[in-house]
């Protein structure tokens, strides 16, 4: 295993350089995913290096139901520094395993608890709700059930022309289903906190990704930054726990100033002669070392530890 059981720890921060350009320099979807897909290979890596430590850890404590050969020197030597990288992989991987566990019990929990309040309100796609505090988002819902949950102190807020980009921006979330990239950022966060910045990325890309789809659907980029501005100067902030409160709205001054300029190009990739190429390209690099390091102390460990154990 040598070194490489560590690599994947620590090689998140080569995602740091993209995880700050591309919310400028990239199509916000092609962003969106591409952080993504980093973020969640790198977490399972890191976390499956965890446990491959944790293993090594535990078999060197008194009463543990691992087989005896596991805490021979031979398997011990596979991971250097054993005797204090394998003991603080256990309290790391169950600190992990309780921050992922709670992250998805809250939104399985928020998830139900909006639903269950909305079960008796008519219309398919969008409720409209009687309340004095101005707030919208966008519930999800398997096989095409999702909702669009408004209150009516917003909906009174806005023009028509900025209601229609409300709904095309909160419809965006729901049909490019932005809940999972942003569920999947927050648990590989947890995971591996050098993954923190990949979170915060991926909350504002996933909000841009809307705003441009709503500009798109609605033919008026200014109608859609009006709408983004007096909505946040409208509802500062979300009065109950929501699916959209896992993430923020991402920094809106920010965005409104992106739809006042003009629309970014659809790049599928970055060229490699920028800045932000080169920052991808050294992300990706990043994340195949991570999982070539992991499956590699995988590998290695189970040959140790299968000619550790008496048949």
């Amino acid at each position: 295993m040598g070194v490489f059981v560590f690599l994947p720890l620590v090689l998140p921060l080569s995602a740091w350089p993209v995880a700050r350009l591309a919310e400028t320099r990239l199509h916000p979807r092609t962003a969106t995913r591409l952080l993504t897909a980093v973020a969640v290979v790198m977490a399972v890596c890191s976390t499956l290096c965890l446990a491959l430590l944790m293993v090594v850890g535990t078999a060197q404590l008194p009463g543990n139901p691992l087989p005896d050969g596991w805490s021979d020197p031979e398997v011990r030597a596979a991971v250097p520094h054993d005797e204090v990288a394998g003991r603080a992989a256990i309290p790391a991987l169950a600190v992990v395993t309780a921050a992922c566990a709670r992250t998805l019990w809250r939104h399985r929990r928020v998830t139900r608890r909006a639903r269950r309040a909305l079960a008796g309100v008519p219309a398919p796609t969008v409720a409209v709700l009687p309340d004095d505090t101005p707030y919208a988002y966008a519930l999800p819902g398997g096989r095409g059930r999702g909702r669009i949950v408004v209150t009516t102190a917003l909906v009174a807020g806005l023009t028509s022309a900025e209601r229609r980009a409300l709904f095309a921006h909160e419809r965006a979330h729901l049909t490019a289903r932005h809940h999972r990239h942003l569920l999947a950022a927050h648990l590989a966060a947890r995971a591996n906190p050098f993954l923190r910045p990949l979170r915060t990325a991926v909350v504002y890309t996933a909000e841009r990704w809307a705003d441009e789809e709503a500009a798109r659907a609605v033919g008026d980029r200014r109608t859609v930054a009006r709408a983004i501005g007096k909505a946040a100067l409208l509802a500062p902030r979300t009065p109950v726990p929501t699916v959209a409160a896992l993430a923020a709205t991402g920094p809106v001054p920010r965005r409104v100033a992106a739809l006042l300029a003009p629309a970014p190009a659809a790049r599928t990739w970055p060229s490699a002669f920028t800045s932000v190429g080169l920052a991808a390209w050294g992300a990706a690099v990043g994340a195949l070392v991570s999982a070539m390091s992991s499956a590699n102390s995988a590998v290695t460990l189970f040959l140790v530890l299968q000619a550790a154990t008496p048949l």
